[in-house]
């Protein structure tokens, strides 16, 4: 098991293959444990850098909020201690944020950017999606324990005894208020949005966040050089839940990756 001392944060990660690195980064109560069905297809010609995000998997948590904005710091720290001068990053849901952010704050480390399922704006989910997490709070933990995310949360964390202070603090950064719309247009890195059709994130803002990095603005041609660096992909049949082992993901994602 490998640990990396950045921000204070004993961040835990684990190499795949070599090749080009991608940094894969999970969602809110997982690990990167969450890839083991796609990891075999992504390490395959790649070095793959699975993250446990603070607080999640077996990276303990630390006295301090959890917000995407420093977490993304803690992945620009780790790409830093990997001696790597540029990666790929694909992040999913809370590591998408991740991701984003990593890429708005330290733009220079980001070749390619995959975004699955989030929003850049709170009110990119369904209405019911954020009344859920308005209704999140710690007093959730005890029932929490019968949910599948519990049982990985137990097996990988360093202190599973914190798990009301996960969910606590999930619960916090979940009602914060936020819109990155202006930052998105300073990304430069070729950049992958990918939903789900019965995705928990509305389409029309898929849309909108797709236009925000300059796709769809134009007909591409006949010869496609009025295509922008974008692309935007919605797998049918995929929900905001089975997403990131969805069959058309990494049928998806490899072929941006390589071009």
């Amino acid at each position: 098991m490998s640990y990396a001392e950045v921000n204070g944060l004993s961040l835990y990660f684990e190499e795949h293959g070599s090749g080009e690195p991608l940094v894969l980064l999970h969602g809110g109560f997982g690990s990167g444990e969450m890839f083991a069905p796609i990891l075999p297809a992504l390490a395959e010609g790649r070095r793959v850098v699975l993250v446990d995000l603070q607080g999640h998997g077996r990276t303990a948590d630390v006295d301090r909020p959890l917000r995407p904005e420093l977490m993304a710091d803690d992945i620009a720290a780790l790409i830093k201690h990997l001696g790597l001068a540029q990666v790929d990053m694909m992040g999913y849901s809370l590591g998408a944020d991740v991701a984003l952010r990593a890429t708005v704050q330290h733009p220079q480390a980001v070749r390619r950017l995959v975004l699955v399922s989030t929003p850049f704006r709170r009110d990119g989910w369904h209405p019911e999606v954020v009344a859920a997490m308005d209704r999140m709070s710690a007093e959730a933990a005890e029932t929490m324990k019968q949910s599948p995310i519990y049982e990985l949360y137990s097996r990988l964390a360093p202190r599973p005894q914190d798990w009301p202070v996960l969910i606590g603090k999930m619960a916090e950064m979940k009602k914060q208020d936020y819109d990155w719309a202006t930052e998105i247009s300073s990304i430069t890195a070729p950049t992958l949005l990918v939903f789900g059709d019965a995705d928990a994130v509305r389409p029309a803002h898929m849309v909108e966040f797709y236009g925000l990095l300059g796709g769809g603005l134009r007909d591409a041609g006949w010869d496609g050089t009025g295509r922008s660096i974008a692309r935007l992909a919605v797998l049918p049949g995929a929900t905001h839940y089975d997403i990131p082992t969805a069959p058309g993901l990494t049928a998806t994602v490899l072929p941006f990756l390589d071009s």
